[in-house]
């Protein structure tokens, strides 16, 4: 198994350079891959800003690496939660966040528009310190 870092993962869904976008195919064609959560993160916030990706473009483009079968990742059931609430208007951060803090009572946060999004959320409640 190998790991890969963002810049792998973004050439492998923009296609944005033609030489690294090869490299990148070849990698994930032949190997078992493992992306870490902290990579995850980075792809999104590089996604959304260098790309301008919007929140259905990032979804699909995650869902879909998320679901090939070489694919490993350290909480998939986590992320697969994280991409749930993203699509319902959560940031994307904010719904990793709160995904891997669900073992918790409640995540406290100064971002009321968090706080507003994360309502509908079961389980971990989103609140004001």
């Amino acid at each position: 198994m190998i790991a890969v870092d963002t810049k792998i993962i973004v050439r492998l869904l923009t296609q944005d350079d033609a030489e690294q976008y090869q490299k990148a195919h070849r990698l994930f064609a032949s190997n078992e891959i493992f992306i870490a959560d902290s990579v995850i993160l980075e792809c999104e916030w590089v996604l959304r800003f260098a790309y301008q990706f919007d929140s259905e473009q990032i979804n699909t483009a995650m869902t879909k690496l998320f679901g090939l079968p070489n694919v490993h990742l350290n909480h998939p059931a986590l992320l697969a939660q994280t991409l749930a609430w993203h699509s319902q208007g959560l940031d994307f951060a904010d719904a990793f966040h709160l995904a891997f803090s669900q073992h918790c009572k409640t995540f406290c946060s100064f971002d009321k528009k968090m706080i507003k999004a994360a309502k509908h959320i079961d389980g971990c409640k989103v609140v004001l310190p």
